[in-house]
Parts: C-alpha cells; sequence; structure tokens
C-alpha cells in the first residue's frame, strides 16, 4: 500500500511536477490552530536536492506557516493526485524561512518563477518521505491557473505592500510572531 523512501527519486520528482497543487501543514508548539494551506502556481514548488524542497511564500492574509516554522520547524508537504494513477506523496520535514535579506536567498530565487509579493523561501529538510494510496481521492480535471495572487500583488506598490505585510503578516492567529518591522518590507524583492 504505502511506501518510505530514502529519497526523491526522479519519479516522485515526475510526480510532484506534474501535481498542479500541493498542500502545506504546521502547527504550533503547544495548542493553537494547525495550519492546512493549499498552494498553486507551478513554478513556486522546486526540488533542491534528493532530501530538500522549496517553495516561494507569496503574499498572504496570514503568516501561520512562518511563524509556526520558527516556532518549531515542523511541516508537512502533501501532493496527491487527481488524476492518473491514485497516489498521495507527504514530505515531512523540518522548515526553514529564508527572508530576502538572509544569505542564500538570491541563490535559491533563481529555482523558481518570477512571481510580486515574495514574503520568503520556505526550505524543508525531507525526514520521512512516504507515499500511500489516495485510492479515495476524486478524480478532478484541472481547467487553469488563478492569476488573482499576483494580479492582487502586482497592483501594491512597496508602500502598500509594507502596510498590508504590517497589518497581516506581524503574528499568526494564536499570536506567535510572523514577519519582524524589517521584514515587512518588499524592497529588494523577487517581481
Amino acid at each position: 500500500m504505502g511506501k518510505i523512501y530514502d529519497r526523491i527519486d526522479d519519479r516522485l520528482r515526475t510526480f510532484i511536477q506534474a501535481q498542479p497543487v500541493y498542500f502545506v501543514a504546521t502547527a504550533p508548539e503547544r495548542g493553537g490552530h494547525v495550519n492546512l494551506s493549499p498552494k498553486g502556481y507551478p513554478d513556486t514548488f522546486a526540488v533542491v536536492d534528493d532530501t530538500t524542497v522549496a517553495y516561494l511564500d507569496l503574499d498572504g492574509s496570514g503568516v501561520e506557516t512562518i511563524s509556526h516554522i520558527r516556532q518549531n520547524g515542523r511541516i508537512t508537504v502533501m501532493f496527491c493526485a487527481f488524476s492518473g494513477p491514485p497516489k498521495i506523496l507527504r514530505l515531512y520535514g523540518t522548515g526553514r524561512v529564508v527572508v530576502p535579506d538572509d544569505p542564500g536567498f538570491q541563490d535559491l530565487i533563481k529555482l523558481f518563477g518570477s512571481h510580486p509579493g515574495v514574503r520568503s523561501i520556505i526550505v524543508v529538510d525531507c525526514e520521512r518521505i512516504a507515499d500511500s494510496c489516495g485510492y479515495a481521492v476524486p478524480f478532478m480535471s484541472f481547467d487553469q491557473e488563478r492569476t488573482l495572487l499576483d494580479e492582487w500583488a502586482g497592483r501594491k506598490d512597496t508602500q502598500a505592500r509594507r502596510a498590508y505585510r504590517a497589518k497581516k503578516n506581524r503574528e499568526s492567529i494564536d499570536g506567535i510572531p510572523g514577519l519582524s518591522a524589517d521584514e515587512t518590507d518588499p524592497v529588494g524583492q523577487h517581481s
């Protein structure tokens, strides 16, 4: 039924690249709200090496993933097949938040397509790579990407992005610190 892998091999890379959506789950250290976020845009996810993945963290109304990762590092990324053979792939690991001023950001950003509103890059060191059947996951067809997030972020100037991040991204819904005042500044970000 399910299998555990010691690395992300070419077959798993191909599966990951074929999925139009993936899901990211994190949780606070104690209590609080578990967060589960769907992610789109195929050029926002990259397999860095056999046990490391990364994705672009774009502007949004919450900052749960950043807050939880900074608090305890725990993260799971899940892909599931909505077409073709049934399969669910989970990447369990320890995440780190890389913001534009951090060393390594400029090298990592080259792995992704261009998007306005990049807050950070989430890098995940995979500790467990496992699949399961996905027999109950429905077949669904993919029509097209929604462009609304990029369009929304593209309409905001630097001051508007800074104000939005300061209002919405300074702490999680449970009051866990998110982006610092310096990190809400989009100057120099990938767009």
